[in-house]
């Protein structure tokens, strides 16, 4: 009757969400209920005779207990009735019972969140967006940052699991990308930031937690064990990002990227489209945050390592091989989550990607075969029977064209050919293009000829410098240039 006042019998009854027929009985002073609301039953209660005196009784005892429990226990003291048709019915029963009788339940009391105050670190699994790298599967998990007032987001692809540098490295670079501090940065039970190790262990890593939000003028919060709404405006979050990121793929029509740093950029693209639409909320935030340190702090561990005589070391249970150069000296590494970053003394001499064991019982391999390559050269045979000869060999083509080799062949020969084709993809820089010839060859089932695929491909010479011709000037021209500027003095 409100809207009547001032809308059309039509345009009333539609705003408040009756019919027109509902309207004009309305609009003529009939009542809308055709009689008053029922408040008997219309059949005979089933569980009249067993609630009180069976149920009841052991929900009080035990308020813990499913409806159907109960049906199966009404089943075993009176077979001979049909309780399952009455399911339904218990059900609404002990739903009723609960809901006036049963134990108290946990609050959750929403919170207001000002401006520049909460920043919020998770990590989440992101395996089920189904993304693939080089065409290989690639499970990873994402770092994601979000401040509690405007939603503003950073999400960072993570190679390995939950990790302080991984925590570290994200949390700086969304800070760094923000251009301010949030006063209070919570995470929830991370075993990044705490993990449930020896107490030595533990103490570490939440001091190192600690020095790094210390860096930076936050207070460290984190929610109670087990309450994963407390971290709620994370949270949430994390499945609207996924499902955003799900739709961006099947968007571009393809979940396979061509490496690492693609599949980065796309996640950054998806992201910065997100905050676009807070711009208003951020620029409020922003107002509120506290300045930014001169400086970042320290995102890696450190380790020593010595490389050995077979060109590499093992750190972590993960042999990596470097240039031959570095054999017998020791390097400083710094750890990262996908990286390792090497020092000779203070100069940085080498970045290598970051391998993870493979299980509990198997070392991990990061290898390149050109670190190795001039060995191989003058030992070939020494790759038969090579502990890491499956990660040497540059993907899948690879390894199935050694097998092919190695059926056909014997096995000096297969040696020769194989360190031969690695040897072309390197001089020539044709590994992309030589591994597609590579998979071609097998799939009609013939092996790589090597003579023809060093002629097709060749080798790269130096060329011969260009011919420099200098004309020196005559001593005469000097005195002219002289006699030249006197004049104009």
């Amino acid at each position: 009757m409100t809207y009547r006042k001032q809308e059309a019998q039509q345009t009333a009854a539609a705003r408040a969400g009756i019919s027109e027929r509902t309207a004009r009985r309305v609009d003529q002073g009939e009542s809308t209920r055709s009689r008053r609301p029922r408040d008997w039953l219309t059949r005979t209660d089933p569980l009249e005779a067993v609630w009180e005196v069976e149920l009841e009784p052991l929900l009080k005892r035990s308020p813990g207990l499913k409806a159907v429990t109960l049906l199966e226990e009404l089943e075993r003291l009176d077979p001979d009735v049909d309780w399952r048709r009455h399911r339904r019915t218990l059900e609404r029963r002990v739903r009723i019972w609960r809901a006036k009788h049963g134990p108290a339940q946990d609050v959750i009391f929403r919170q207001g969140h000002p401006p520049g105050r909460l920043g919020l670190s998770d990590f989440t699994d992101a395996s089920g967006l189904d993304v693939g790298i080089a065409g290989a599967p690639f499970a990873h998990r994402l770092y994601h940052f979000t401040l509690a007032f405007s939603q503003w987001q950073h999400a960072e692809v993570i190679v390995g699991g939950e990790s302080y540098v991984a925590l570290a490295e994200g949390l700086q670079n969304a800070l760094w990308a923000l251009g301010g501090v949030p006063e209070i940065h919570r995470t929830d039970s991370l075993s990044a930031a705490y993990r449930n190790l020896e107490v030595g262990v533990a103490e570490d890593l939440t001091q190192r937690y600690e020095s790094l939000c210390a860096h930076y003028g936050m207070k460290p919060s984190r929610n109670n064990r087990g309450e994963a709404h407390e971290n709620g405006s994370v949270e949430s979050p994390n499945g609207h990002l996924k499902t955003a990121l799900d739709q961006a793929l099947l968007l571009r029509g393809s979940r396979e990227f061509e490496d690492l740093a693609a599949y980065r950029r796309f996640v950054a693209e998806v992201v910065g489209r997100r905050n676009a639409r807070r711009r208003e909320a951020v620029k409020a935030e922003s107002a509120a945050l506290r300045q930014l340190p001169s400086m970042r702090t320290d995102d890696f561990e450190e380790a020593i390592v010595q490389v050995t005589s077979s060109s590499g070391f093992t750190l972590r249970r993960v042999f990596y091989t470097v240039p031959s150069q570095f054999r017998g000296h020791r390097l400083k590494v710094r750890v990262y989550d996908d990286r390792l970053a090497c020092y000779l003394g203070t100069t940085l001499v080498l970045t290598l990607s970051r391998g993870r064991p493979v299980g509990r019982s198997r070392r991990g391999h990061v290898i390149d075969y050109r670190h190795v390559l001039h060995s191989l050269k003058r030992k070939p045979q020494a790759l038969a029977n090579l502990s890491y000869r499956d990660a040497l060999l540059p993907g899948d083509v690879w390894r199935r064209t050694w097998d092919a080799l190695l059926a056909e062949l014997d096995v000096g020969m297969a040696c020769r050919t194989m360190v031969g084709l690695l040897s072309l993809a390197h001089e020539s820089a044709c590994e992309r293009v030589l591994t597609a010839v590579l998979d071609e060859a097998l799939e009609a089932r013939r092996l790589p000829d090597l003579a023809r695929l060093t002629e097709r491909f060749g080798t790269v010479r130096e060329q011969a410098p260009p011919t420099v011709e200098v004309v020196l000037p005559s001593a005469a021209s000097y005195d002219t240039l002289l006699s030249t500027q006197e004049g104009w003095a």
